[in-house]
């Protein structure tokens, strides 16, 4: 029997959670698989992939995988990457509130992939950085949404910032649940941990993986980290790869550990996937272990997959 990355038999049915917008980046991943490091001024044989990426947009397409109504706000290029962008979305079981820009490209990502399967990733967010606030707000205020995921990329870059804090705002203002993806350690680190946290204060789930958990706290244990991020956020999770993830915040506290990977092949979008099976099965009424535990099982789905989703 096949089962989802919640955990749930394949096909079973699943509890009405209400529309998730997911506010960030679409964009195309050039993935590129080596057996070793590098070769500096020289060659190194590589397998290259072209496959639909950005970290909203991924988890977006996770949380369709198992159900969950979901609509992702994004902005593309009026180019062939970003029809092609969206069609894999609208085949996903995603709907796309996605605008087009007329003047920059579709975003594209170059990931170093080495022989353990870890990453390297080189952004050029081009239309992605000029999301548009009244978009994101237009979005996030329809009726029939209860719960706002935002990547964190949107706040980190400056040309989408006003649109996060736009969607941010919005949420706020619905009474909606909010959680938020802290994304990536060297751009926290950039614009400013007290920054990022004063911008997040007051939603209800802050998401960090070990590496941005210690920018934003300056703790290195991942359990303290999540306790200190807990008091931006009701709720914080932090995730530490083999080492499992922790819980911390209004409504308890847990640790679970990770699901055993068979084997490694990419992970890239290992980190959205567990995100999307975190808020599926905590959206669907799980507590604090039943929803570090279906994310574990979708990250460990995901790192087994070439590229970032199912």
């Amino acid at each position: 029997m096949t089962t989802d990355p919640s955990g749930d038999p394949a096909g079973a049915p699943e509890p009405e959670r209400g529309r998730v917008v997911v506010v960030g980046d679409l964009a195309t991943d050039i993935v590129i698989s080596t057996d070793g490091p590098p070769a500096v001024g020289s060659d190194r044989p590589a397998r290259i992939r072209y496959s639909g990426g950005g970290a909203a947009a991924n988890t977006a397409v996770w949380l369709a995988r198992v159900g969950v109504p979901v609509t992702l706000v994004a902005r593309v290029g009026d180019d062939a990457p970003g029809r092609e962008r969206v069609a894999e979305l609208v085949e996903a079981g995603v709907e796309p509130a996605v605008a087009v820009d007329t003047e920059l490209p579709t975003a594209s990502i170059a990931v170093l992939v080495d022989g353990d399967g870890e990453r390297t990733m080189f952004p050029d967010r081009a239309a992605a950085d000029r999301l548009d606030p009244t978009d994101v707000a237009a979005a996030v205020g329809r009726d029939d949404v209860r719960h706002l995921h935002l990547s964190g990329y949107a706040l980190l870059d400056s040309g989408s910032r006003k649109a996060g804090l736009a969607a941010l705002d919005t949420a706020k203002q619905r009474g909606l649940t909010i959680s938020v993806d802290a994304a990536s350690a060297a751009p926290l680190e950039a614009v400013g941990p007290w920054r990022f946290l004063e911008w997040v204060s007051g939603v209800t789930l802050v998401l960090a993986n070990t590496a941005e958990a210690a920018v934003l706290t300056g703790f290195a244990d991942p359990s303290a980290s999540a306790a200190r991020l807990a008091e931006a956020a009701s709720i914080a999770v932090v995730k530490d790869g083999a080492g499992g993830a922790w819980w911390r915040g209004t409504s308890g506290a847990a640790w679970v550990a990770a699901e055993p990977a068979r084997r490694v092949v990419d992970t890239t979008g290992a980190g959205d996937a567990f995100a999307a099976g975190l808020l599926a099965a905590w959206l669907g009424g799980a507590g604090p272990a039943g929803a570090l535990a279906a994310g574990a099982r979708a990250g460990t789905l995901a790192v087994g997959l070439p590229g970032a989703r199912p």
